[in-house]
């Protein structure tokens, strides 16, 4: 049996079509699927191969996080994240409903992870590097969209529990860029590329990466836009990498995007607190004098949603969940 477990949150039916791909894919291989159902989830989910938990059935779990974490929110997620720890899991892998995955997203990875490495970079238009064209991830600050990027650093071999995978055809982009520039687009150029120290990049949760050191950073905060919950928990899950001595790798797509219908322009609308506070929350996050070593992982994470909270980009009623989270993972 693998140690791996993949997680996803959906409020499809049991027919969804990219539901039924992974259920397969992951029977076949012997992963782990399990899906977090909402409050519009169906009331008969019934799939081979999925472990699906409806909210009725995400109330029974022995976690404090289940019963305070808000219902409607992308963050019921967490209760998966806890839910595979709590069955064993080595290696957490996270997506959604709306990529179909390659042949390479199964693929065995290495948490020794070698690629052009970028320290004290500011911020890295990952994007930039795996194409020619104009574009940038969704939650990379506007303000600095027309710096000069600089070239891709020396390859390096480093430890990186934290792996983002790029996707086709969709790439995640913000509704600024969904709004103004062509799409489909697919990268071209194959690469990969580290992020350490002093080096700033939004990933999201859509073809990620996680080894059991770094699961504590997995947490997604409720009191925020949905549009926001993964970006922000990036910033705080690099920022405290750095104290680790870890990197963030950023690989080829290894899926690819048929979007889900989404309203562009509410979007646009959810996604205000990142174009207005993306550059200020890394650049908060960064003063922070945090505690070097794996062990003040959870010390540094009130720390850094703490200040979120203070500067007023996410609620104050944050910090329960967050010590909720805290407390259920230490447990495990």
């Amino acid at each position: 049996m693998t140690k791996q477990t993949l997680i996803i949150t959906s409020i499809a039916n049991d027919q969804h079509p990219v539901l039924n791909l992974f259920a397969k894919e992951c029977n076949q291989r012997g992963v782990p699927f399990i899906v977090i159902g909402d409050t519009k989830s169906p009331s008969s989910f019934n799939l081979e191969g999925c472990d699906f938990w409806s909210v009725d059935k995400q109330l029974t779990l022995p976690f404090e996080l289940a019963k305070i974490t808000p219902t409607k929110h992308y963050s019921r997620k967490n209760l998966g994240y806890l839910i595979a720890i709590k069955n064993g899991a080595e290696e957490i892998v996270e997506t959604d409903d709306d990529n179909i995955p390659r042949e390479e997203f199964w693929k065995a990875k290495q948490k020794e992870a070698k690629g052009h490495y970028f320290e004290d970079a500011g911020w890295v238009n990952i994007y930039h590097y795996f194409t020619e064209k104009m574009i940038w991830a969704r939650g990379y600050p506007l303000e600095e969209l027309q710096k000069k990027q600089i070239p891709a650093g020396a390859e390096k071999t480093v430890v990186s529990p934290i792996q983002q995978g790029l996707a086709d055809e969709n790439p995640d982009v913000d509704a600024v860029y969904r709004l103004t520039y062509p799409l489909p687009l697919s990268f071209e150029i194959k690469t990969r590329l580290l992020l350490g120290k002093n080096a700033w990049s939004p990933f999201n949760s859509q073809n990620t990466y996680w080894y059991k050191e770094a699961f504590p950073l997995l947490y997604l905060p409720s009191f925020c836009s949905f549009r926001m919950t993964d970006i922000w928990r990036s910033y705080v899950a690099q920022r405290i990498s750095w104290e680790c001595g870890w990197s963030i790798l950023y690989h080829e797509p290894t899926v690819w995007q048929e979007r889900n219908e989404h309203n562009l322009m509410k979007d646009f609308e959810d996604e205000i607190p990142g174009y207005s506070n993306n550059f200020r929350i890394c650049k908060e996050l960064q003063a922070l004098p945090l505690k070097k070593g794996v062990e003040n992982i959870a010390e540094n994470m009130i720390s850094c949603y703490q200040k979120l909270v203070d500067i007023e980009v996410i609620g104050k009623e944050e910090m329960g969940l967050l010590k909720a989270w805290l407390s259920d993972i230490s447990k495990l």
